[in-house]
């Protein structure tokens, strides 16, 4: 296989009237996503539950009105089935999921029925498609059996998970190998036009991530009170990337997977190790853009979370050219500001992020 040159953009003569289908398309990352779709031409109609939070990036971008948005849970078998079959989509993004440790613990069966069954769900309606497709499975850095070592983990290192979250995602990965060697192929119980790739990513922050019980959207509703900022784990260790890192593969991946099937298989999206830094590193770089103040509220007591993560990738690069452009300094500058601004009424949530995108496809030597 060929070695592409790093830094690659998406190519929006791909992506210009291409059918994609975006599950938790009204999620932090989804919305940023559908955005980025939006802007290259793609079709995109979209699969997911109402935003669990308020405010919500899905609204601050006026999604509802932008895509095909359509309300349902990918836990209902017959309602995938059915948007699969209408929309036939040449593409897929499946990024539906119960995304949080802490909640894990509080609702397991929940958590295992999104991210497996619904997963599942998915793939048993892709394989019944008569067109060429393309999906790109979601699921988290989170998947691997976490040894706490000092070394990144690559895509053939063992998967495993402590939490609900993290073990669930991992069976998830189970689920798409199993598909993807058992009925993408040219046999007759096998779907030849099928392609199917899972994408490894986790520690993604930007603007408009309102989620409860993590620590960039806690900070930055701590600061828009102007209260200390409380930190479950000053010590933990996070690989930390803006969003627009592992959306930025995700489409390339879907662009190559597209034209080379040799592309199907597991793909993790990191920062470069500089960005591996501690969330108390996170918290103080924070406030080098909005000054405030901290409080170490570590409970020993409290659900396990794993200390130390971090992702190889070197394969995204080689194989698919992709690079991350911004380091930790320029990642956390960017988040903070949205919120900031956001937050003070300087500027809208669309604002921003049109901001932050146009930054981030700025070419590396511009």
């Amino acid at each position: 296989m060929r070695v592409v040159s790093p830094f690659s953009a998406p190519d929006s003569s791909f992506w210009e009237g291409c059918r994609v289908l975006l599950t938790g398309h009204t999620g932090f990352k989804g919305s940023w996503l559908a955005l980025w779709l939006l802007e290259l031409g793609a079709q995109v109609t979209g699969l997911a539950l109402p935003p669990d939070t308020e405010p919500n990036l899905f609204a601050q971008l006026g999604l509802d009105w932008r895509l095909d948005h359509r309300v349902g849970d990918i836990r209902d078998a017959d309602r995938v089935a059915s948007l699969v079959n209408e929309v036939r989509p040449q593409v897929v993004f499946h990024l539906a999921a119960q995304p949080l440790v802490r909640r894990s613990y509080a609702e397991p069966t929940a958590t295992w029925a999104t991210n497996v069954m619904g997963s599942i769900h998915l793939l048993e309606a892709l394989r019944r498609l008569e067109q060429p497709c393309a999906a790109v499975l979601i699921t988290t850095d989170k998947v691997y059996r976490n040894n706490e070592w000092l070394y990144g983990y690559r895509e053939n290192d063992p998967l495993g998970g402590h939490d609900p979250y993290s073990s669930s995602k991992a069976a998830a990965e189970l689920a798409i190998a199993s598909w993807r060697a058992s009925f993408c192929g040219t046999q007759p119980h096998q779907t030849p036009q099928l392609r199917l790739a899972s994408a490894r990513a986790g520690n993604v922050i930007g603007g408009g991530d309102w989620a409860a019980d993590r620590i960039v959207p806690d900070a930055m509703r701590a600061l828009g009170r102007g209260e200390p900022i409380g930190v479950r784990n000053p010590a933990a260790t996070r690989p930390w990337q803006h969003v627009l890192e592992p959306l930025g593969g995700y489409l390339l991946l879907a662009e190559r997977l597209t034209a080379d099937a040799a592309l199907a298989g597991a793909f993790n999206f990191g920062p470069q190790l500089e960005a591996n830094r501690s969330v108390r590193e996170l918290v103080e770089e924070a406030l080098h853009h909005w000054p405030g103040s901290w409080v170490d509220q570590s409970d020993p007591g409290a659900p396990h979370e794993a200390s130390l993560l971090n992702l190889v990738i070197d394969k995204a690069h080689h194989q698919l050219g992709w690079a991350p452009r911004w380091n930790f300094a320029t990642t956390l500058e960017r988040t903070v500001n949205w919120y900031r601004r956001v937050q003070q009424g300087q500027a809208t949530g669309f604002e921003c992020c049109k901001a932050d995108l146009a930054a981030y496809l700025t070419p590396p030597s511009a």
